[in-house]
């Protein structure tokens, strides 16, 4: 069964254990995921990740990029997917993750897709979540805590099912986290040049047009549109903010 998954990429946050990244990475290769990247791993030991890895994955680690700063692991990404245990009024799933893998293959014929997991004790924040176009929990029984690899092998494989039952439709590219990033804060600066902000919550404008805005899937030309009004707006109360100048 032949599979292309070319765009898309598993990210580990703040892993803490080499063993989980060596496992993550053979999931990746049995399931076609080409590329594995790590951001602020916890004493990664090359031995044991290599050894979890096993001979056919032992290439995703010796490419492996580490980053420093989750922003920038996921600045050329176009669309992030992350992945929660925990739910909540922040947190809330998105999508069904057998739905969102149809989706996420159309999507990744263009686009480089993301697919997010957090540290093994506390998974992701509520501002990590942030980053992310989509949020999915793996459904279970009453346990609900899975393995980190575990975790990786499930969301990949459903990602595989997709592509391999799927027809080539092709779709315009979507904005890079970079593109969206700037624009939220180009958002950001409008709310509180209008006085649209709530002393109480200072993220509460930015997080609801963050939930609004990426379920459109916007292109680079529709958030160079928004962050032109964005400067008009700027502009046109900059007298009101900056009064005698």
């Amino acid at each position: 069964m032949k599979v292309r998954l070319d765009n898309f990429c598993v990210i580990l946050y703040e892993p803490h254990y080499s063993e989980n990244i060596g496992a993550a990475a053979r999931c990746c290769c049995n399931m076609g995921i080409p590329q594995l990247i790590v951001v602020r791993p916890c004493r990664p030991e090359s031995e044991k990740m290599l050894k979890m890895a096993t001979h056919e994955a032992s290439a995703l680690i010796e490419t492996m990029p580490v980053f420093d700063s989750l922003e920038e692991a996921l600045a050329p990404f176009h669309y992030v997917v992350g992945t929660t245990a925990r739910t909540g009024r922040q947190r809330r799933p998105t999508h069904t993750l057998r739905g969102l893998a149809e989706k996420l293959v159309g999507l990744g014929i263009k686009d480089r897709i993301a697919l997010l997991f957090g540290p093994e004790n506390q998974g992701l924040t509520n501002s990590q979540l942030r980053l992310c176009q989509s949020l999915v929990t793996i459904p279970t029984a009453a346990f609900s805590s899975i393995n980190l690899a575990q975790s990786v092998m499930i969301v990949c494989y459903e990602i595989f099912m997709a592509a391999s039952n799927s027809k080539e439709v092709v779709r315009p590219r979507l904005a890079t986290t970079r593109m969206l990033e700037g624009m939220y804060g180009h958002l950001k600066e409008v709310f509180l040049a209008i006085g649209l902000d709530n002393p109480q919550n200072p993220e509460y404008w930015t997080t609801n047009a963050r939930r609004i805005l990426g379920r459109l899937g916007l292109r680079p030309r529709e958030v160079k549109l928004i962050r032109g009004f964005c400067r008009q707006v700027l502009w046109a109360t900059k007298d009101k903010r900056h009064p005698g100048h």
